[in-house]
Parts: C-alpha cells; structure tokens; sequence
C-alpha cells in the first residue's frame, strides 16, 4: 500500500512539478521562487495525499495562492524600500505610472483572479477550470470576460494618466 502510494506520488512529480514550475516562473520571473513554490505545493498535496481527489488542480489552486502571498510580500517590500528612500531625489514608483500586468492581477478579486492564472498562464481549458474550482464553465467564462474587462479598464486609465 505504502509503496503503490509512494510510487502514484512520485510519478506524478516527475510528470507535473516541470510544467507547474514553469507555470510559477512565468508568475515570479525567478527560478529560485518558482521552484520554491512548486515544491510547497507538492508538499502541501502530499500532507493531504489520501484527502485530495483531483491532484493536478490542488496544485494549481495552490501554487496560485502561493504566488499571490508571494506578491503581496514583494509589495510591501516594495513599500518599505519606497518608504525608506522617500528622501531621495528618485521620483518614487506609483502604480498609474507603471500599469504592470503582474499588479493588475493581483488586484483582481480572488473569484475573478484564480480562473485567470488557471486559463491564461497554465494553459488549462475553461471545463477544467471549472471542475477545479467548483463552478459551471458559463460561471468561469463570465469570471473570465469580467477580469479581462477590469484589466482593460485598469490600464486604459493607467495609460491615459501617463499621458
């Protein structure tokens, strides 16, 4: 049991911590991160390994969450330093100057944000999304038009302010 157990999980890492991994660098632009939160969310899958019905999705969902607080840490790194060098003559960042895709998302409510890093950066079809996240595809594909729309919106502003 233990063994059949130990060998469903490893072939699983071999065939999904790659892609996953690359999934999290394209959110994190750092390999070292990426890797870090690929390997927490196995880990994390593992602790619950007999509970986790759908593996693929938990460490998708999870990795999501995992970057999103990985985010929130670099912005309020980002602060501090901002707020530490207010002094200098360096026009401190703001975010209308800079509409970064990478803050837009993570603005986005969690609703709208986990099915459009699910679709547009794990390249997961719109059904599969659903069945991760427990909602019908016009749910999803409504989540879907309505994040693109506030990002449209979002930058339309942010580029029309850096005018």
């Amino acid at each position: 049991m233990k063994r059949s157990r130990d060998k469903a999980a490893s072939e699983l890492f071999a065939a999904l911590y790659p892609r996953l991994a690359g999934w999290c660098r394209r959110l994190v632009d750092d390999d070292e991160t990426a890797h870090e939160i690929a390997s927490e969310a196995f880990t994390r899958l593992w602790a619950r390994w007999t509970s986790v019905e759908e593996p693929r999705g938990f460490l998708y969902v999870t990795a999501a969450n995992l970057v999103r607080d990985h985010w929130r840490k670099v912005e309020r790194e980002r602060r501090a330093v901002r707020r530490a060098t207010s002094e200098a003559a360096v026009r401190p960042y703001t975010e209308q100057a800079d509409p970064s895709v990478r803050l837009l998302v993570q603005s986005l409510p969690e609703r709208l944000r986990v099915p459009l890093l699910l679709h547009y950066y794990a390249d997961m079809p719109v059904r599969e999304v659903a069945v991760l996240t427990g909602r019908k595809e016009g749910t999803v594909k409504a989540d879907l038009h309505a994040a693109r729309e506030l990002l449209r919106a979002h930058l339309r502003r942010s580029l029309d302010h850096s005018l």
